[in-house]
This record gives structure tokens, C-alpha cells and sequence, in this order.
């Protein structure tokens, strides 16, 4: 009787030699996978299983043995062949079930061993297809990776790109700052020397010091009035277009040459006033430094406003102030000496309220917060007069117009005070609905002035909560 062993030792034939003479067997596909391969799995599932979840007949396993020879071997050729003993009755089975398979293919040996393995195992086909899936799994995964791979190289070019846009946009800023400024001090070179040699005679040193500080102040307030003609403009030009262009209007003054502009000192404007003020200005001014470009600030919302609220309430920030009908408030908040950027947040109570910040330079003369109320914005004499609160048509602005502008500032002159930037100009903001934030960069030595205005109401008081503090 032949035992299970002496057939398992039959399938040390069945993998497959190299240089296959049958063609190019990757070309060749069976249930979607190169027959090559599917005959290796077939092989392979029929070593591991034979004799443990399969049970095949012994004439079964002389088919598949002989498939593999066939497939391994070519048509069996007995001159070839190694001589069988004697009482070698499994090796004359063997080669018997070779000799049946005739002239078949190589391949046609591997697809019938496929063919009869499939039709004497059910589970052979879902083993396949299990290891299929797998590879199939494993190839998108690989590519989702590689697909990954390639979005995060592109990301980080991106990132670059925009690093690289900022940075040259920052340089062509400075460059045109710096060319606004040369352009400026060449116009009023001679004049501010006029008045340096009045001031100080025979001291060439002192009459330069004298000279670069009023080219400082000129260009500051230079600056201001070109800030304050783009914020009208673009109030009135809102709707209708594209907004002005500061950077524009900046390089067609300053390349312009002309001596006339707003903002600009002649012989005949500094013989006319008082040369003395001049002096008394930058005198006054020393200490806080020259004056820099004011850079935009940033502006967002969050939405837990509840939040927010219970924060202020429970000593968490600044405090909760009534703002009645009629009535601005002022936050004074001065620089301070360790930080570098103020930041604010504020919301109120089931209305809007109108929001601006202002900057005043020189050295604060306190360190301290404060809050001032004025019944009217006529008082405060810290805005000019091109900034308004657009007032919408509701009822709590009175039976006024649909398109009155009511003004927040006044025509009067800010004399020997230090000069005011305008940052963000008073709008109304629905700071009912969520929490109002902002920074700015310090800009120099000053103090900030947050105004929270609700002129335009006629009755209405709003309940204000707000938090200011400073980064280093």
C-alpha cells in the first residue's frame, strides 16, 4: 500500500526551472493574474495544504504531479530518462501519468494543473482571489502614498513660493518707502537748511541733526494725509470698483517731483508760519524716534461670543463698559516698553457699535490703560475729519437720510499735539453676533486709541466687553 509520504516526496518537482522555452509567460493571463504567477500560488497553496485541508485520491495527485513535471520538464522523453528500480511502483505511476500528457505546452500544463487543482479544491479559487486583494490593497496604498508624497512636495513649494512672493514683496515696499522719502528730502533739502543755519549758525553738526529730524516729521505727516485721502477714497469708491491703489498713489508722488503736494513745506509756507513750531515739534519728539510707515492691521471674528463674555465678566480681561446713545469711547492703551504687538477683542450685546483704532506718536505719559467718554465725537479731536461711520438706514439712527455720513471728528487743527495715524477708520461692526478681534504691529513709541462710537444711536445704550493686551 503506498503511504501519504512517499506522494509528498513526488513535489519537490514542482517549481519551475529558469529560461522557460514556452514564450513569455507574463503575457499570458488567468483570472486576471499572469499564468506564471497564478501557477506559482496553485504550487504553493498545494504544498501547504495537500494531506492537511485538502485530501486528494492517489490518482488525483499522479494528474497534478504530472502537470508540474510536464510544466517544469517539457513532454516526457524516456531516452532521457534515469532508469526506475525494480520495485519502484510510484515512480512507474509518475511516469506513466507524464507519459498520458502527450506534447502539451509547458503553459498548457500549467493551466491544466490550475484547471484540476480548482475542480478538486473549492477553496483554492478564494485563496487566490484573498491573495489578489491583498496585492491589489497593498499597490493602492502604495500609490495613495506616493500620491501623498507628491501633494506635500508640491505644499511645500507652494509655501516657498509664498515665502519668497512676501519677502520680495517687503523689499519692494522698503524700496519704495525709501524712494518716497529720498524723493521728499530732495524737495525739501534747501528749505529745511535755510531754516537749520537760522537756528543753529556756524554748527554744521547740530544744523544736520535739525535737518534729518524735519525731514522725519515731513515724511510722517506726508504719510498720514496719503492715508487718510486713500481711506476717503475708498469709502466713497466702495460698490463701485476697485479701491485706490496706496502703493500706486505712493510711487506717482514720489516720482512726480513736484513741491506743491499735500503735505508738502515751501519757502513761502515756512516763512508765513511760525519757524519756531518747527523746531518746538521735533524738539518735543526726540525721544520717541523717527517715524515709520504705519503697516496694515489684521482683523478677524470667533464665534464664541457667549464664551467670551463670561471671560470678561468673571476678571478675565479689561472689563465691561455701558456705552449710551450718543456716547464715544476712547481705550488709551500706550506702548510698552517689552512688546512689539497689541491685540484687542470686543463684542457687545444684541447691537452693532461703530470700531476704529487710531495711533498718537511720542513717549505716552502714562503706562497705564485708560477709558475716556465723550457725549459727542466733536470733543475728541484725535480723528480727522475724512473718517466717517456710514450709518444704515434702521430706526436707531433717526429719521435722517439714507445716506447722511455722520462725522466722528472735527475741522480743528491738532496744533502742538502729537500727531494721530489713522490704522483701521470707524465702521460698524455686528459684534453682537460674534467676538471682534485684531493686532498691529507697533509701529513706534505712541499710544493706541481703541474707539468704540455710538453717536449714531438715538437711544440705544450698548453693553461693551473687551480684552487689550500686548506680545513680545
Amino acid at each position: 500500500m503506498i503511504s501519504a509520504d512517499n506522494i509528498d516526496l513526488s513535489l519537490k518537482d514542482l517549481s519551475l526551472t529558469d529560461g522557460d522555452s514556452a514564450g513569455d509567460n507574463s503575457k499570458v493571463l488567468k483570472w486576471n493574474l499572469p499564468l506564471k504567477d497564478l501557477y506559482k500560488l496553485a504550487c504553493n497553496f498545494y504544498k501547504e495544504k495537500s494531506g492537511k485541508a485538502i485530501h486528494l485520491s492517489y490518482e488525483d495527485n499522479l494528474k497534478l504531479v504530472a502537470f508540474t513535471q510536464q510544466a517544469a520538464h517539457g513532454p516526457l522523453d524516456l531516452s532521457k530518462a534515469p532508469p526506475l528500480g525494480m520495485f519502484d511502483v510510484i515512480g512507474k505511476d509518475r511516469r506513466i501519468a507524464w507519459q498520458q500528457l502527450g506534447t502539451i505546452t509547458k503553459l498548457q500544463a500549467m493551466e491544466g494543473f490550475i484547471d484540476l487543482l480548482d475542480r478538486l479544491c473549492p477553496l483554492f479559487k478564494p485563496y487566490v482571489e484573498a491573495i489578489k486583494k491583498d496585492k491589489e490593497e497593498k499597490l493602492r496604498q502604495a500609490e495613495q502614498e506616493q500620491i501623498q508624497r507628491n501633494e506635500a512636495q508640491a505644499a511645500e513649494k507652494v509655501r516657498l513660493a509664498e515665502l519668497q512672493r512676501i519677502e520680495d514683496e517687503k523689499n519692494r515696499e522698503e524700496l519704495q518707502r525709501r524712494q518716497l522719502q529720498d524723493a521728499l528730502n530732495q524737495q525739501t533739502y534747501h528749505q529745511f537748511k535755510e531754516y537749520a543755519e537760522i537756528q543753529f549758525p556756524g554748527n554744521p553738526e547740530q544744523q544736520a541733526v535739525l535737518i534729518r529730524q524735519l525731514q522725519n516729521e515731513h515724511y510722517h505727516q506726508y504719510m498720514q494725509q496719503l492715508q487718510a485721502q486713500v481711506a476717503t477714497n475708498y469709502a466713497r469708491s466702495k460698490g463701485e470698483g476697485d479701491g485706490t491703489n496706496e502703493e500706486k498713489d505712493e510711487s506717482a508722488l514720489a516720482g512726480s517731483g513736484t513741491a506743491t503736494e499735500p503735505g508738502l513745506f515751501t519757502n513761502a509756507n515756512m516763512k508765513e508760519n511760525s519757524q519756531f513750531e518747527f523746531k518746538e515739534q521735533c524738539d518735543s519728539d526726540n525721544d520717541s524716534g523717527d517715524y515709520a510707515v504705519i503697516s496694515p492691521a489684521n482683523m478677524w471674528t470667533k464665534a464664541d461670543i457667549k464664551l467670551f463674555k463670561q471671560e470678561v465678566m468673571a476678571g478675565k480681561g479689561d472689563g465691561v463698559i455701558r456705552v449710551n446713545h450718543g456716547d464715544t469711547v476712547t481705550v488709551k492703551v500706550p506702548t510698552h516698553e517689552g512688546g512689539s504687538c497689541l491685540f484687542w477683542e470686543f463684542a457687545t450685546d444684541n447691537y452693532d457699535i461703530g470700531f476704529g483704532v487710531y495711533f498718537e506718536w511720542g513717549k505716552p505719559p502714562t503706562t497705564e490703560v485708560s477709558v475716556h467718554i465723550s457725549e459727542s465725537d466733536e470733543d475728541d479731536d484725535t480723528i480727522e475729519e475724512d473718517e466717517e461711520v456710514i450709518c444704515a438706514e434702521d430706526l436707531e439712527c433717526g429719521p435722517s437720510p439714507g445716506s447722511q455720513l455722520v462725522s466722528s471728528g472735527s475741522n480743528r487743527s491738532l496744533g502742538p499735539r502729537n500727531p494721530i495715524s489713522i490704522i483701521i477708520p470707524i465702521y460698524r461692526r455686528e459684534c453682537h453676533q460674534e467676538v471682534y478681534a485684531g493686532s498691529h504691529t507697533y509701529p513706534g513709541e505712541g499710544t493706541y486709541l481703541l474707539k468704540f462710537d455710538n453717536s449714531y444711536s438715538l437711544w440705544r445704550p450698548k453693553t461693551l466687553y473687551y480684552k487689550v493686551f500686548y506680545t513680545r
